[in-house]
């Protein structure tokens, strides 16, 4: 027999302020246990991982000027792509909603800048991945093993929109599961608009959570592919935005729950990159 589909209105806390949206789907509580294992994780010994995140110095001037003159490539690239003509020169990625004001423009510009590998990019991510090492006692490696390539998205949020992840793990999908997740500002990020996550919130128990499958969510019409969480059985979700400056990273377990990223700036666009890196073999 089939469970028949709801729509549940997702309630939050994010830095104390309510915020909400309906969510349709199947939901359901998971078994009494804690899909984080310490022994052999990424974070496994160091001194954040009962945390489930922390915020690092990541990039040098050089460095985040290459990364963030790649991103802009690639959002004009997006946008042409869409069909859509603008004035390269006098482009602005924190100006993207006066040029994207649709939401059929908008998923055809993230149709291509949400699935980006290295070679999309004029930094080296593996090197910087290797960078990133020295946080986690793990040498690591831009290479996903079970998708047998690289991973890079670009997040864009409009102001006064629903441009976000629900809350959800990516740990649920398979691919997900043993990497670092990694979340680096670049444009119009800030305590209005950065990513917002439960801290420790990796090592709740599956019996604590409301939520879908994995391409289980509907919201506003749009699947996504990570399932969706509404709620712990003790009531809503409270997050916080750690909110990383210019050349810091974000980084996090797969498990900690996280998304949400409402921006709520009333004219600026947020512009963030999410990269994943994998244990490297020995």
């Amino acid at each position: 027999m089939d469970i028949p589909v709801e729509t549940h209105i997702c309630s939050l806390l994010i830095d104390n302020e309510p915020f909400s949206f309906n969510v349709s789907g199947v939901f359901f509580k998971g078994k009494s246990e804690t899909l984080y294992q310490s022994k052999g994780n990424i974070l496994e010994s160091t001194e954040w991982e009962h945390q489930g995140y922390k915020v690092i110095s990541a990039f040098s001037d050089n460095e985040y000027e290459l990364l963030s003159n790649s991103i802009r490539n690639n959002i004009l690239k997006g946008i042409k792509l869409a069909d859509i003509t603008i004035s390269e020169k006098d482009f602005k990625i924190e100006d993207y909603h006066k040029y994207i004001t649709n939401q059929e423009d908008h998923i055809k510009v993230i149709n291509h800048t949400k699935n980006l590998k290295n070679e999309d990019f004029n930094l080296d991510f593996e090197k910087l991945a290797l960078n990133f090492s020295q946080y986690t006692n793990k040498k690591l490696t831009s290479y996903i093993k079970e998708l047998k390539n690289s991973h890079i998205q670009i997040r864009i949020s409009r102001p006064n929109s629903l441009d976000i992840n629900p809350p959800h793990r990516d740990g649920y999908l398979s691919y997900w599961k043993n990497i670092l997740n990694v979340w680096i500002p670049i444009a119009g990020c800030n305590e209005y608009s950065s990513l917002p996550i439960i801290k420790g919130s990796h090592l709740i128990s599956e019996d604590k959570i409301i939520r879908t499958k994995a391409k289980g969510a509907y919201i506003n019409g749009c699947q996504y592919y990570v399932p969706c969480m509404i709620k712990t059985t003790e009531g809503p979700f409270e997050m916080f935005r750690p909110n990383p400056q210019k050349k810091e990273a974000l980084i996090f377990s797969p498990f900690l729950i996280h998304g949400a990223a409402v921006n709520k700036n009333t004219d600026t666009t947020r512009v963030a990159l999410e990269l994943r890196f994998d244990k490297k073999e020995d």
